[in-house]
């Protein structure tokens, strides 16, 4: 196998760079840096990663280097206690909603606080593909430039089906082709997960699909609409992706669109928010009833500020709890946390909350929020289950299981929602954990002294990938985490951040 010399590497990141009359300085900008880290790139002695790789691959609006896949590992040499301050990331779907929303927007549209995160790669890959001019900059955020006509006929297959974010540019196209089509998607390994609600709520606007072997076939009748009369529709699940496809399709419907039953989770209220700054009237944000009033031309230069991660804060809750750490995490959005927050005090563990102020987008609530070292954890009585919004969010059940292997007594987890999660969740059994499987959407969770150290191969899903790394934290001695991918999908720097915190990980 040849192997290609990093000095290679940086001389071919030079002339891309050269070829855009970039300066270093202005290229450090870009990738969010300083100009030494780009010298030393283009001289060949910066190491770099996959995460970088693609950042400078973005930034040069280029393809840089086909990487084969490749396992990338953590070794963690866990047992010892985090400590101090930590800030919570903005959100991963926040950032979806908002980059497939800019589609709908001919004007330039600024994103500040987007993850450089391997979803977000794939979304801005599928984009650049289309025609899309994308350039990040310093602080996490990104210039898009959407072209007047997309070009569908070149989109990045294969980045498409990697995510199940990509059903949100359907609710862009209906406005702009009668005839299109877009990749099948995928995303986390998690089970069954039907796209009957986008169907049924696209049905309303007279949208055909047709789900081929390996591609969706849309027809839409808008393109040459001559009359818009009210569309009503009813949610039959409570899909976060589908209320955001169909809040994007309805934007652009100049139009009255009543959507009920829809679910009211962070990332559909930040798709709302930002909605209603490119001008499209929004009634009933944060409630299961949305009418929307559509704008049939939008073309506005906006800024917009993308919202912090429930999820993440949560991780870091679990985290420290397993831990049995004293932890600060800052810009937590509270409102999305009470229900967790009070099943762990039920549990034995105890916080301090701050003051509420509020987010840079201007509507989030946030709050900083002390995690007490917690000796002693006490299973509930009530099964631990999740739902829409404000009940235990979905995602956040997860990091439930290693919370519940330690503590005294048996645990019943019903993750409803998705069969193949639950059957993650044995993954801890490998570092000491007692899990039982009841059925496809339930474990019952013994409770056990602690987490001894070992070997996994990462879940691969997001959240149940990030509990085997936590109980990794937790057990005492050298655990292997093998293939971390479906981390990389959704946490950005978390090996950095968390060793910031007092853990001890190293990327193999």
């Amino acid at each position: 196998m040849k192997t290609i010399d990093t000095k290679d590497i940086g001389k071919f990141i030079k002339s891309l760079r050269e070829g855009k009359n970039l300066t270093q300085s202005e290229f450090a900008v870009m990738l969010n840096t300083s100009q030494p880290v780009v010298a030393r790139i283009e001289k060949g002695e910066q190491n770099m990663s996959l995460d970088t790789l693609n950042t400078i691959s973005v930034a040069l609006n280029s393809p840089l280097i086909a990487i084969a896949p490749a396992s990338l590992d953590f070794e963690v040499n866990g047992g010892r206690e985090l400590s101090g301050s930590i800030e919570t990331n903005t959100s991963k779907n926040g950032a979806m909603g908002l980059l497939c929303g800019s589609l709908l927007n001919l004007g330039t549209t600024i994103l500040h606080g987007i993850p450089r995160i391997e979803e977000v790669n794939r979304i801005i890959e599928v984009l650049m593909s289309i025609g899309v001019k994308i350039k990040w900059s310093a602080g996490n955020t990104l210039t898009i430039n959407r072209p007047k006509v997309l070009k569908l006929e070149n989109i990045n297959t294969e980045s498409a089906s990697r995510t199940r974010t990509i059903l949100m540019f359907i609710g862009a196209i209906i406005h702009e082709f009668e005839e299109s089509q877009i990749p099948h998607s995928q995303g986390c390994t998690l089970g069954t997960r039907t796209i009957t609600p986008h169907l049924n709520g696209l049905k309303r606007f007279g949208v055909d699909i047709k789900v081929n072997h390996d591609h969706y076939q849309i027809i839409s009748p808008l393109v040459n609409a001559k009359t818009y009369p009210d569309v009503k529709i009813i949610m039959s699940e409570a899909s976060d992706t589908g209320a955001e496809l169909l809040l994007i399709a309805a934007a652009k419907y100049p139009g009255k669109t009543t959507i009920k039953f829809a679910p009211s989770n962070y990332m559909v209220q930040e798709v709302c928010y930002f909605l209603s700054d490119l001008g499209v009237k929004i009634e009933g944000v944060g409630t299961h009833v949305l009418t929307v009033f559509g704008r049939k031309d939008i073309k506005e230069n906006i800024e917009y500020y993308n919202s912090e991660d429930p999820i993440e804060s949560m991780m870091f809750f679990s985290a420290a709890i397993c831990t049995k750490s004293e932890l600060t995490v800052t810009r937590c959005p509270i409102d999305y946390l009470e229900i967790e927050i009070q099943k762990l005090e039920e549990m034995g563990a105890s916080f301090t909350i701050s003051k509420i102020y509020k987010s840079l987008n201007g509507r989030t609530n946030l709050a900083d929020i002390v995690i007490y070292k917690t000796d002693r954890l006490k299973a509930l009585p009530d099964k631990y289950s999740c739902g829409p919004f404000p009940a235990l969010n979905i995602d956040n059940l997860p990091f439930f299981v290693p919370i519940c292997a330690l503590a005294e007594g048996r645990s019943l987890v019903h993750d409803w929602v998705y069969e193949v999660r639950s059957m993650h969740f044995l993954q801890l059994n490998s570092l000491g954990a007692l899990i039982e499987m009841a059925d496809p959407h339930r474990v019952f969770v013994n409770g056990t002294e602690k987490f001894k150290p070992g070997q996994v191969v990462c879940p691969p899903a997001l959240r149940p990938a990030m509990i085997v790394l936590i109980a990794m934290l937790s057990a005492k001695g050298v655990s292997r985490l093998y293939n971390v991918y479906s981390i990389n999908r959704g946490y950005q720097d978390i090996m950095e951040r968390l060793n910031t915190i007092g853990a001890d990980i190293k990327l193999i």
